[in-house]
């Protein structure tokens, strides 16, 4: 093996020219080389005031939060993390809640599509992908937007949302379906093929969307013959020792107990949503995740075709891990690709994960800026598989990160199932920022943000931890 050597920024700008045509930032650069600082702590005023200032916002009687789980990075050192409410609730029962602790696993919703990002890269590294081949040559079938069927696709455009593919047509469908069924045109449940996009082909246009990562979850078990799940704990989490996946039906006891309920203040009448945030007479309706009756069904059977159909395991937002797994996580990126003494990427490989795959042009629109459509403006710049926050604010509001702005960074978001969550971290200086809520009590729609595109609650959430905690 030959001896690892330390990359300048410039020979790390030259290998990037190299491999892909995306232009290379400067600010990108710092992530490949970062020094962890001496061990660090939060002041105990401060702390004090952050503790208060976030059991404000989960105890909010108008939008209340199930639970949360906080964590914040300085220096790419852990400098604070705590959690707030109930992992479990029963509204009948109040005294069998379980609180929340640094222990509790949560479905961390679309961050998963980062996790499943390094496990591709590490693929990238050993040759067994690449990111700019061809994806038909992995999958054994041709994979072909049907409006412009002389254009490839490729795991670099999955991988950042510019595949042409829409989740339109769905991006889930149960492990017997052959996901070559339905992407084909006549293929038995390729219907009306909404699923791809007809005003611009692959490379063309960003459109956030959650059925790329089935086909690349798909991808990944072609080119190694094995299962995603398992792959995914081979990859990342057993090298980095992190409780959690992408498989519940396979957890451990101990860590099935960890794993926190999602829940919702909301139920279905007549076919009415219904939303009652009041203390007295609203209840915490589970959505996902309530192990207390039974055991996880088991996402695919012994008869699953592993490369048949990769959405069966949720490689866009299945995966269940902590606040803390996930720091472990942005130290690794922090750091170039090594962390508790275990190197997982190169330095090389992190800078190219986080470089620029495409940005938005107002004066010649290249993409939508939301996920489901509207004016919010959420999304201005993307890597491969992670966001890009470059503290755009407005009357489209934006992907700001703080009141008043002053930090961007790069990561990526989660919603679903009344999980809300956020993954930031700024490359150039290494703090970062984590939080996830176990539930909203109150319609989140009607609690916009004031200044960006998220719920209010999380710019509460947000502004608390980088001025409490990151602040000089």
């Amino acid at each position: 093996m030959q001896p690892r050597v330390a990359l300048t920024c410039a020979a790390l700008a030259m290998t990037l020219a190299a491999c892909t045509s995306a232009p290379v930032t400067p600010t990108m650069l710092s992530s490949s080389s970062p020094s962890p600082s001496p061990s660090l702590s939060l002041p105990a005023d401060r702390t004090a005031a952050l503790n208060a200032e976030l059991t404000t916002v989960l105890n909010d009687p108008e939008r209340p939060l199930a639970s949360l789980s906080v964590l914040a990075i300085k220096h790419g050192e852990v400098i604070y993390q705590n959690q707030f409410g109930n992992r479990s609730i029963d509204s009948g029962h109040p005294s069998a809640n379980v609180p929340a602790n640094a222990d509790t696993l949560y479905r961390i919703a679309s961050i998963s599509k980062l996790v499943t990002t390094i496990g591709v890269m590490r693929l990238v590294e050993s040759g067994t992908v690449s990111l700019d081949a061809d994806v038909s040559l992995y999958l054994g079938w041709s994979l072909r937007n049907p409006h412009f069927p002389n254009a490839p696709i490729t795991l670099r455009q999955l991988l950042a949302h510019t595949s042409s593919l829409r989740d339109d047509a769905g991006y889930y469908w149960e492990y017997t379906t052959a996901l070559k069924d339905v992407l084909t045109p006549g293929g038995q449940l390729y219907g009306k093929g909404e699923m791809w996009a007809s005003n611009a082909g692959p490379g063309q246009y960003f459109q956030y969307a959650n059925l790329p990562w089935g086909v690349i979850g798909t991808v990944m078990e072609r080119a190694t013959g094995e299962r995603f799940d398992r792959l995914m704990q081979r990859l990342v989490l057993t090298p980095l020792n992190l409780r959690g996946g992408f498989h519940p039906a396979d957890f451990s006891a101990s860590d099935l107990a960890d794993t926190a309920t999602l829940y919702r203040k909301r139920k279905e009448v007549d076919g009415r949503e219904i939303w009652d945030p009041s203390p007295a007479t609203g209840s915490w309706v589970a959505q996902v995740d309530d192990y207390r009756t039974g055991a996880p069904v088991p996402r695919a059977r012994a008869d699953y075709v592993i490369g048949g159909n990769g959405t069966a395991f949720g490689p866009q937002g299945a995966c269940r891990l902590s606040a803390a797994g996930l720091a472990k996580l942005m130290q690794l990126l922090m750091r170039g690709g090594q962390v508790d003494g275990v190197r997982l990427l190169e330095p090389e490989t992190v800078v190219q994960m986080l470089s620029k795959q495409w940005r938005f042009n107002a004066a010649n629109p290249n993409g939508g800026t939301s996920e489901f459509g509207g004016a919010h403006q959420l999304f201005n710049e993307w890597g491969i598989g992670n966001q890009h926050f470059l503290d755009v604010s407005g009357p489209q509001r934006g992907d700001r990160l703080v009141e008043g702005g002053g930090f961007s960074g790069v990561g990526h978001l989660g919603d679903a199932w009344g999980l809300t969550a956020a993954f930031v971290f700024d490359p150039k200086t290494n703090d970062g920022v984590i939080f996830l809520v176990g539930g909203v009590g109150a319609n989140p729609e009607h609690s916009r943000g004031n200044y960006s595109a998220f719920y209010r609650y999380e710019e509460r959430i947000l502004t608390a931890l980088i001025r409490r905690a990151l602040s000089r």
